[in-house]
C-alpha cells in the first residue's frame, strides 16, 4: 500500500469527505431561494476520544478546569471506567452516582460515551473469592446486564471483553475471571457475555478489545465470528511505550483485523514524551522516574500525528482513543499525556487539534442558494450547523462521495 502523503490525503479525501448539494426549506418547506446563509461543521462523524478518567464534574480547581476545557476542544469521543473491582468494591453497591456525574459532563459536551469493561480478567472484585464458578458466572453476566440498562441512552458502546487473548492463562493476580473463561472456554464465556449485553441494549455498540494483535487475536475473532456472537466492532490497543510502531506495521494491522468486514476502533492509544523504557514492564507499581522531555515531546508529536493520519486514511478505522489526557496520574507513571502534570498543552495536543479542528475541519463559510434553494460544497463527514437571518438549524453529512442533504430552517 502507498504511504507517501499524495497517496494518504487521496484516500483521506475519498473516505472522509463528500461534495454536499444541499437544499434549504424555510419554515414554509418550499426552497429558499437566493439566501446567503452561513454554514460551519459543529461535530465529526469519525471519533477522536480519549479516556475520561481526569474528569472531575464537581471540582473547582484550575487545573481540572484547564483539564476539562482542553478536553472539550480537542474531542468528541470518551472512556469513562468501569472496573468491576473499583466500581463495586462492596458487592451490591455500586458507584453509579460518580460515573453518571461523568456521563453528564460529556453528553453537556456534545461528547459521545463508552464504557470499559464489562469482563476483565483484572481489577476482579476481591468478593468473588471462594465462590462456584456458576456463581461467579452468573455474577459477571448480571453486572453486565446491570450497567448496560442503567446507563442505557448516555453509555451505549462497551467494550464488553477486554483482552480475551490473555484470559485463561492470566496469573498475575487472584481473580476468578480466567479460571471462568477455562471453565467455558474463551469462545463460550465471550458469547454470554456478548448475549447479556446485547438483550440490555439491544441498540448498543458491542466491542471486543485486545491489546494482542498477533494471530492469536485473529483466530479468536474467527471463532467468534463463526458463532455469530455479535461483534460490532473490533478493538486494538496499541500502547506505545515501547516504541512507535511505524506506518508500515500502523497500516498492517488495519489490514489484518480489517478484513474481518467490522469496524476498527483503536481503543488504547499511547505514544511517549520521553525515552522509552529499557525493559518496560506493563503491571506494578508506576515508575517514578519517568518525566516528560522536550526532546520526547516532539517525537511524541511527529509519532502521533503520523500514526493519526495513517488511521484516518484508513477505511476500516472509525476511533481513535488517546490513553490518559494529562501526565497526571498516567498509567505506569508514563510522560504519555496530551497534557502535562500542570494541564498546559504538549505539542501532541497541537499537532492533534491541528489536524482534528483545522485540517481535517470544515469551517464556517458563507454561500448563498441558487433559485433552486441549493447550494453545494465539499466537507468532512459529520454534524453541520446552517444559518440564515437569525434562524439556525443542523444537517449531517454522513456519506463519503456525492452527498445529497436537505434542511429545514425554522
Amino acid at each position: 500500500m502507498d504511504l507517501t502523503r499524495q497517496a494518504i490525503q487521496a484516500r483521506i479525501r475519498q473516505i472522509r469527505t463528500a461534495e454536499v448539494t444541499l437544499t434549504v426549506l424555510g419554515s414554509d418547506g418550499k426552497p429558499m431561494a437566493n439566501t446567503q446563509v452561513v454554514i460551519g461543521q459543529s461535530r465529526h462523524k469519525f471519533l477522536f476520544g480519549c479516556n475520561a478518567f481526569g474528569v472531575s464534574p464537581l471540582e473547582a480547581t484550575d487545573d481540572q478546569q484547564a483539564y476539562q476545557k482542553s478536553f472539550a476542544d480537542l474531542l468528541n469521543f470518551a472512556t469513562l471506567p468501569f472496573y468491576w473491582g473499583a466500581y463495586e468494591k462492596v458487592e451490591g453497591k455500586p458507584d453509579q452516582a460518580r460515573l453518571r456525574g461523568m456521563a453528564q459532563w460529556c453528553i453537556d459536551q456534545g461528547i459521545r460515551l463508552k464504557g470499559h469493561p464489562l469482563c476483565w480478567q483484572q481489577v476482579s472484585p476481591p468478593w468473588l473469592e471462594g465462590l462456584p464458578i456458576n456463581e461467579v458466572e452468573k455474577l459477571q453476566l448480571g453486572r453486565i446486564s446491570r450497567e448496560v440498562t442503567a446507563f442505557r441512552g448516555s453509555v451505549d458502546t462497551w467494550d464488553v471483553v477486554n483482552e480475551a487473548v490473555a484470559m485463561p492463562d492470566y496469573t498475575q493476580e487472584t481473580t476468578r475471571i480466567p479460571e471462568m473463561a477455562r471453565a467455558l472456554g474463551t469462545v463460550e464465556l465471550i458469547g454470554r457475555t456478548f448475549a447479556a449485553a446485547r438483550a440490555a441494549n439491544p441498540g448498543a455498540t458491542l466491542i471486543l478489545n485486545d491489546y494482542d494483535t498477533s494471530d492469536k487475536y485473529e483466530k479468536l475473532i474467527t471463532d467468534c465470528l463463526a458463532k455469530k456472537i455479535p461483534i460490532d466492532v473490533i478493538g486494538i490497543q496499541s500502547h506505545q511505550h515501547a516504541g512507535y510502531w511505524g506506518a508500515e506495521k500502523t497500516w498492517d494491522v488495519c489490514q489484518r483485523f480489517g478484513r474481518f468486514g467490522k469496524p476498527l476502533n483503536f481503543t488504547e492509544t499511547t505514544f511517549i514524551s520521553a525515552q522509552p523504557k529499557k525493559d518496560q514492564r506493563w503491571s506494578g507499581p508506576n515508575y517514578a522516574d519517568w518525566p516528560t522531555t522536550p526532546e520526547g515531546e516532539a517525537r511524541q508529536a511527529r509519532e502521533a500525528a503520523e500514526f493519526y493520519t495513517i488511521l484516518f486514511s484508513h477505511p476500516a478505522v472509525e476511533a481513535i482513543t488517546w490513553w490518559d489526557f494529562s501526565d497526571k496520574g498516567c498509567w505506569l507513571g508514563a510522560p504519555a499525556g496530551l497534557l502535562r502534570k500542570d494541564m498546559s498543552p504538549k505539542p501532541a495536543y497541537e499537532a492533534l487539534l491541528n489536524l482534528i479542528k483545522k485540517e481535517w475541519w470544515t469551517g464556517p463559510q458563507a454561500l448563498t442558494t441558487d433559485a433552486a434553494g441549493e447550494v453545494t460544497f465539499h466537507g468532512f463527514l459529520g454534524t453541520y450547523t446552517i444559518a440564515a437571518d437569525k434562524s439556525r438549524a443542523t444537517f449531517e453529512v454522513s456519506t463519503a462521495g456525492v452527498s445529497n442533504v436537505r434542511v429545514s430552517i425554522r
